[in-house]
């Protein structure tokens, strides 16, 4: 595998998107990312010898367009997605990495949200954006997966409205998360002898980095639209439960009170608000 960085130490943030198999929502992730993100940011697609004839062939179309700085690489045999992520990610040296699922559509400004939060308190090692299907933050409805109909940048200014605060989540999710490249290297990356998935191996580096006092919080100004939520490989929640033994009973906890349910009416009452010739319509168009 080619390392897509040649000076890691120089890069301030990567979206990095671990590839897939299925082949439309990769389209439909390479041509959200294009419209939401700036021109020149650098995304890395990273196959673990997923992707078939058809999805190499969407990216390589993409590749030749984007306004991005982008690169592919595609390893000759599969190591596992915990494995491969935690190898991508180290290969991002000390650069700040938005990992961005290969089935998710973020919506206009979601990096740039995602920026400023981590910018906001050195103590953040982790900002999840709100998805319709993520988890503890999810939206509308915590822990469930709503399709919607709302057009992404009126979901874009509709967050923006909120005042961020930056609550902490029980642990990232994977739908769309920034990690903050310090805390990933005090942390020691993810643990891919132990779990075969990436959703469940940053479930557990974000309860390490819990356990350092690093914090995991919502970046309720962004917002990263998907189909499904993530998934574990057999035996990972096991190994989870096993590790940390109080994980289930906090989640549960937190899925039934529901703490963030005050941001969640709020995100319903800014995008009742809008109206299709908002001012503020002009802070998500990207420079061409």
């Amino acid at each position: 595998m080619s390392v897509v960085l040649s000076d890691p130490a120089a890069v301030q943030h990567v979206v990095l998107i671990p590839v897939g198999v299925d082949e439309d929502a990769l389209d439909a992730c390479l041509a959200a990312l294009e419209t939401s993100t700036l021109p020149g940011t650098r995304v890395w697609l990273a196959d673990d010898a997923q992707a078939g004839p058809r999805a190499g062939a969407i990216i390589e179309s993409w590749l030749a367009h984007t306004r991005m700085q982008a690169a592919h690489t595609r390893r000759a045999r599969s190591i596992g997605e915990a494995a491969h992520l935690d190898e991508a990610l180290r290969a991002c040296g000390d650069a700040d990495v938005a990992i961005l699922a290969a089935d998710a559509r973020p919506t206009p400004g979601w990096l740039q949200q995602l920026t400023a939060c981590l910018a906001s308190d050195p103590t953040i090692a982790t900002a999840t954006t709100w998805s319709n299907a993520g988890e503890a933050a999810a939206w509308p409805r915590i822990g469930e997966i709503v399709a919607l109909e709302e057009d992404p940048s009126r979901l874009a200014r509709a967050c923006a409205h909120l005042t961020p605060a930056y609550p902490d989540l029980p642990a990232a999710v994977s739908h769309a998360l920034l990690v903050r490249g310090s805390a990933r290297a005090r942390a020691g990356g993810l643990d891919a002898a132990s779990f075969h998935s990436w959703y469940a191996a940053l479930t557990d580096f974000s309860l390490r980095l819990s356990g350092l006092g690093w914090r995991n919080v919502l970046c309720e100004t962004a917002f990263v639209l998907r189909d499904n939520e993530g998934h574990s490989s057999d035996g990972d929640m096991d190994r989870l439960s096993v590790r940390w033994p109080a994980w289930h009973a906090r989640l549960a906890s937190c899925l039934m009170d529901d703490p963030l349910r005050g941001l969640r009416t709020q995100l319903e009452e800014a995008l009742a608000g809008l109206d299709s010739g908002s001012p503020q319509a002009d802070l998500f168009a990207l420079p061409s």
